[in-house]
């Protein structure tokens, strides 16, 4: 698969610095630590503490999460993070991201989150304060 995309081009950016224990052997960063890098990109909006988006009761729960591995990630170095907001549903945030390094696209993958009570462990609705706000991750 050919993918023309950006960091640039996503509204949310960040970035995680490469640990050693991220690697293999080869220095390569193991494919099991590609989910913790998205994590890092949606984890910042949803978690904000100058903008929390929760319910006091609640929290986000991971539903569902995809990614295609593109390219290698390397030790030492950084690995870019671009993430965008794809559909606000009632409950549940869907995400696009894709891990840059050194300007390579490397991994391309797709995460979905559900706002729930941690009482009843219920699905419990979005504000539309948190709806609007979203949006403009869109």
């Amino acid at each position: 698969m050919k993918y023309e995309i950006l960091l640039k081009d996503y509204p949310l950016i960040t970035y995680d610095k490469i640990r050693y224990q991220d690697t293999d052997r080869q220095g390569h960063v193991n494919n099991a630590n590609f989910p913790a890098f998205i994590e890092t990109g949606r984890v910042e909006l949803l978690y904000n503490p100058d903008k929390p988006l929760h319910h006091e009761d609640c929290h986000f729960v991971l539903a569902h999460i995809s990614y295609d591995l593109l390219n290698e990630i390397n030790y030492p170095g950084k690995v870019d993070i671009g993430a965008r907001i794809t559909k606000i549903g009632n409950s549940s945030i869907a995400f696009e991201h894709a891990l840059f390094q050194n300007d390579v696209l490397v991994c391309k993958g797709t995460s979905v989150v559900v706002h729930v009570s941690k009482l009843t462990k219920k699905s419990v609705s979005l504000s539309e304060e948190t709806k609007l706000y979203l949006s403009h991750f869109l």
